[in-house]
């Protein structure tokens, strides 16, 4: 397969918006200057001619050459408004987004109320205090458009800012700066770019209206709103031609805009061209009590609650140095949950408590060094279509860590990242870093976000279903990849998976929750009906699914035996949950 790096796709709407663009900027320019006489008084109220295509007004100034040479003012007043309105709307929108829960709460809810009070009035208000002029006109109609840019910026923020990318940079302790920077604002920049262009040409229409209503630019100077206004008197008369070229123009650069910003969105946008070809802290952690020795990560009586509801009940369990832990239950049992307390990413609204939580020698109940949490702990997240940012290149962002935590270079952390891609057998290894995430597989992504992991030699790895998205082929080579890393380097790791067989292969230990709370803990080994103790376990592994189980009528029987031989059967031909645990892995502890 051929690869390409990406590269900026000229689109019709972009080229013929550019042009448009183009012509008013020209004129605006030049206008002031080739036709400064314009000023200098003909016959007033001469009709269209071929010395004066739109006629005079009635002081006998050239209506066409007036509305030439008012582009200039009106474009500046114009790009001034929305400059306003765009910076400050954009840093009010992503800022609310970086903030704890209830001051983000009360934001947004400030933000909606003056979006509610319309912003025509809210011009008007803020240019009858300024007074009439220019200047007062492109602060009102800059404020007046603040709160609905943070709006709509805020909307978009709040998805992107969920992204695991943006999880992780929390993690790593990023500056709040630089996720807005490099992780949300390229994220939003094809919307953006669409609403920029919408409110540039929203504003050109307002300042105009302003000025149509003598609020706005005042004599001697004019834009193309106050020639609109002093045209009025020749529409009532029968003479519309006069109101024809400030019209024109004020239509001409707003369509010119609004196709410079859908075509810029779809140039810029990373994914469309394969179509078309908590903050910083300097407390060191307490040290880990005596009784957690031997203990990579240590939590005792950990609750998690969403308001009074507990999602998980007071559990307390370790992981041992080196060790891999499973842990499995059904779908809303508290494993997720569980391992981004650990890590300290425990979702919005989600409260927690714990006797006892720490890793690598840090107690996680008290503030932490950011560089010391990077070294401590890694994810490998569940879904690898989102775990990087679309918008960045493959090399950058996962050299971030590398250069913002272990003072590497920008070529010493590529070197470390080549590294890292070799050890889990990635293909073109140079080449992936130059590419986009959607550029991968959902393997190789997978194999990306190990490599990433294993890049800072943490002393855990938290792997929430890693392979659950990837196919049968694929999820034996992620497995075996993540059982070397803990073989060769003696990481730990806490390996969080639905599939039984997958963790009876890979697993030294596992804990079973059910309803937020464990209700055994077994070896691996040992995970089977004979061997389990508790109902909820036997009623997993009896889900297990078994291609030699009886036929419909016939009497069932799952002995420890039967399941093996089953899970066995089922990874033989790729069928099933134990495909990949009984069948693909009976070697990889060797």
């Amino acid at each position: 397969m051929e690869f390409r790096n990406r590269r900026f796709r000229w689109n019709l709407g972009l080229m013929l918006g550019l042009a448009l663009f183009l012509v008013v900027v020209i004129i605006a320019v030049a206008a002031p200057i080739a036709f400064s006489e314009a000023a200098d008084r003909l016959g007033p109220r001469q009709s269209p001619s071929s010395a004066h295509w739109l006629g005079t007004d009635t002081a006998g100034h050239d209506i066409l050459l007036r509305s030439l040479v008012a582009t200039r003012l009106t474009l500046l007043m114009t790009v001034g408004a929305t400059a306003i309105a765009v910076v400050v709307g954009v840093l009010l929108g992503t800022s609310v987004w970086l903030m704890p829960g209830r001051p983000r709460e009360l934001c947004l809810r400030a933000i909606d109320g003056l979006v509610a009070f319309p912003g025509l009035l809210l011009a008007l208000v803020v240019a009858a205090i300024l007074g009439a002029g220019g200047t007062s006109a492109v602060i009102a109609i800059g404020v007046a458009g603040i709160p609905y840019f943070a709006r709509l910026t805020a909307n978009l923020a709040a998805k992107v800012s969920q992204n695991e990318y943006i999880t992780t940079a929390r993690l790593l302790g990023v500056r709040n700066q630089r996720i807005v920077l490099k992780h949300l604002l390229p994220n939003m920049a094809e919307p953006l770019l669409v609403l920029t262009a919408s409110t540039f040409a929203q504003t050109l229409t307002a300042i105009s209206a302003l000025s149509f209503v003598g609020l706005g630019v005042q004599s001697p100077a004019y834009d193309w709103g106050k020639l609109l206004n002093e045209s009025l008197p020749s529409l009532l008369a029968g003479r519309p031609y006069q109101m024809v070229g400030p019209a024109a123009l004020i239509v001409l650069t707003g369509l010119a805009a609004i196709l410079v910003g859908d075509g810029l969105a779809a140039a810029a946008n990373p994914r469309s061209s394969t179509k078309r070809a908590q903050s910083s802290m300097k407390i060191i952690g307490a040290p880990v009590p005596h009784e957690s020795a031997g203990y990579v990560a240590s939590i005792s009586d950990l609750t998690i609650s969403a308001g009074d509801v507990p999602l998980v009940k007071g559990i307390s369990f370790g992981i041992k140095d080196g060790e891999i832990l499973g842990i499995v239950g059904e779908s809303g049992s508290g494993k997720t949950l569980t391992a981004m307390a650990l890590a300290r990413l425990l979702p919005d609204g989600l409260s927690s408590s714990a006797s006892r939580l720490s890793i690598d020698g840090l107690d996680l109940l008290h503030a932490v060094p950011d560089r010391r949490m990077a070294e401590a702990v890694a994810l490998v997240y569940q879904d690898p279509g989102s775990t990087f940012n679309p918008a960045l290149r493959m090399g950058t962002q996962l050299s971030e860590v590398l250069v913002t935590h272990k003072g590497f270079t920008r070529a010493n952390a590529r070197e470390r990242i080549l590294e890292s891609f070799r050890l889990v057998h990635m293909t073109l290894p140079e080449l992936r870093l130059r590419q986009h995430p959607h550029e991968l597989s959902g393997g190789m992504r997978q194999r990306a976000m190990i490599a990433s992991a294993i890049s800072t030699a943490p002393r855990l790895i938290i792997a929430d279903e890693p392979t659950t998205a990837l196919d049968v082929t694929v999820q034996a080579e992620i497995l075996r990849e993540l059982k070397r890393v803990n073989r060769d380097y003696g990481t730990s790791m806490m390996f969080i998976s639905h599939d039984i067989g997958v963790v009876r292969a890979i697993c030294d230990r596992v804990i079973v929750m059910y309803r937020g709370e464990i209700v055994e803990e077994i070896k691996a080994a040992d995970l089977t009906v004979a061997r389990a103790q508790h109902p909820y376990t036997k009623s997993l592994l009896a889900a297990t699914p078994d291609i030699n189980a009886p036929l419909a009528g016939q009497a069932p029987s799952r002995s420890a035996a039967d399941v093996g031989a089953g899970a066995a059967a089922v990874g033989a031909t790729a069928v099933g949950t134990a495909a990949v645990g009984a069948a693909t892995f009976g070697g990889v502890n060797a």
